[in-house]
């Protein structure tokens, strides 16, 4: 009678081993937020020629949560949309930066534009860019309080920014 119910116990042990080291399970989940981008947001506002753009972005956020529900990988997919702008216009950068309206602040995700990547022949275009990384801090800071940044694009005749928004949960 007692090997069996050693067996049964060595068992036992085998199992509780094998689901201690299985990852624990992870969801997935997106979140949208938008902005419509205008010069005048801009800090200072933009008197330029870039001053009669403007534009939409969409950031589509892929997020993966632990058991816990904290966030433990994000990536991001930007639609940008722009007219307007001068013909010629050469977009040098966009991001998400940490800031409330009117005041700037330093950007947290980065669309990785390389120079002459974008260029806006007849004043009017589209950005997209799948798989940016977001860091898991950021991201959750995103989704908590999305007024608390803007997306801006700058141009080579702005390079500070050339039209901005704040983002917000769609």
């Amino acid at each position: 009678m007692k090997r069996p119910f050693g067996i049964l116990i060595a068992m036992s042990a085998v199992i509780v081993s094998i689901a201690a080291t299985r990852p624990a399970p992870q969801t997935s989940e997106t979140a949208t937020l938008t902005a419509t981008l205008s010069p005048a947001n801009e800090v200072p506002a933009i008197t330029s020629a870039d001053s009669t753009g403007k534009g939409e972005v969409t950031v589509t956020l892929k997020i993966t949560r632990d058991a816990a529900k904290a966030i433990t990988a994000t990536t991001a997919e930007f639609q940008v949309n722009l007219s307007g702008f001068p013909a010629g216009t050469a977009i040098s950068a966009a991001h998400i930066h940490r800031g409330a309206a009117g005041a700037n602040g330093g950007p947290v995700v980065n669309l990785g534009i390389k120079a002459g990547e974008v260029t806006l022949a007849n004043g009017s275009g589209a950005i997209t860019k799948a798989d940016i990384v977001v860091p898991p801090a950021v991201a959750q800071e995103l989704i908590t309080t999305p007024a608390g940044f803007y997306f801006n694009v700058h141009t080579t005749l702005s390079p500070g920014g050339a039209a901005r928004g704040q983002l917000a949960k769609k």
